[in-house]
């Protein structure tokens, strides 16, 4: 059973993008600590893989890239897709290797190819970006298009939403391409219904655009109580535009009494 609880308390530290992790600590117990590397040393892909990730964030243990590398290649020699997908992030960030988007890509394709969420997300931002290849919306769209059907429930791991959600942030950034026509028809019905998706996730950028398309009737039936509705839910997550878009609610009585104290209220909290 130890080892079991080990493997639960490590499993949710696989990243979920390329961004340094904003989780609170593990507080990993040098018991659970000395399990892992004994795991790891035992061949165990997993815990040589979350065991390179603790080197990678100093969680536990000192921050040492290279020793996160050495664990993550462990891993990837076994075909661990986590373990690629962090390999792909040291060369991305230049972590304990030279900065190189062709490894980085390299190992994300490995990821993608087993079907991670994360690595298929990525991939589709190096498109859109032209991060170490030449932009192209077109291959950004089918790797969005991937990652939010994949879900990311690889990344959370075995234990932890084992019914696959979508990718919030694909979803939402499909939306875009849909919206802007970028590598696809412009197809406005399509973007809302990622929109939705993200939204319905928490993702604050697609419920304060779902706002500003119920607000203006936008390839939707104009309904003021609906954008309020979505402009409220990115609003108290400190959504500047939607408490600006309140405050006009308000200020100009749209679906709501027009109250200017709570327009102002609304307004001051966007100028803040």
């Amino acid at each position: 059973m130890r080892t079991l609880s080990v493997m639960i308390l490590l499993v949710a530290l696989v990243l979920p993008s390329g961004h340094a992790s904003a989780s609170p600590p593990i507080n990993i117990s040098a018991e659970e600590l000395q399990t892992l590397r004994t795991l790891a040393a035992q061949g165990n892909a997993l815990a040589q893989n979350n065991l390179g990730l603790l080197y990678e964030l100093g969680d536990g243990v000192p921050q040492d890239y290279a020793v996160a590398r050495q664990w993550y290649e462990k891993a990837v020699a076994q075909n661990h897709a986590s373990a690629q997908f962090n390999l792909g992030l040291l060369y991305a960030n230049g972590h304990g290797v030279p900065q190189d988007y062709a490894m980085s890509r390299q190992w994300y394709e490995k990821a993608a190819a087993q079907g991670k969420a994360n690595a298929l997300y990525t991939l589709g931002e190096m498109y859109a970006h032209g991060q170490g290849v030449p932009q192209d919306y077109a291959r950004a769209r089918q790797w969005y298009e991937k990652a939010a059907a994949q879900g990311n429930a690889d990344a959370r791991g075995w234990f932890e939403k084992a019914a696959a959600q979508g990718n919030a942030d694909a979803q939402f950034y499909l939306g875009s391409l849909y919206e802007k026509g970028n590598g696809v028809p412009r197809n406005y019905a399509e973007a809302t219904k990622w929109y939705e998706k993200a939204a319905a996730q928490g993702d604050a950028d697609a419920q304060f655009s779902l706002g500003l398309r119920y607000a203006q009737g936008f390839s939707v039936a104009q309904d003021y109580a609906k954008a309020r509705h979505w402009y409220e839910k990115a609003a108290a997550q400190g959504y500047a535009g939607a408490q600006y878009k309140l405050g006009q609610l308000y200020h100009f009585a749209l679906g709501v009494p027009q109250n200017y104290a709570e327009g102002t209220k609304w307004y001051e909290k966007a100028a803040a």
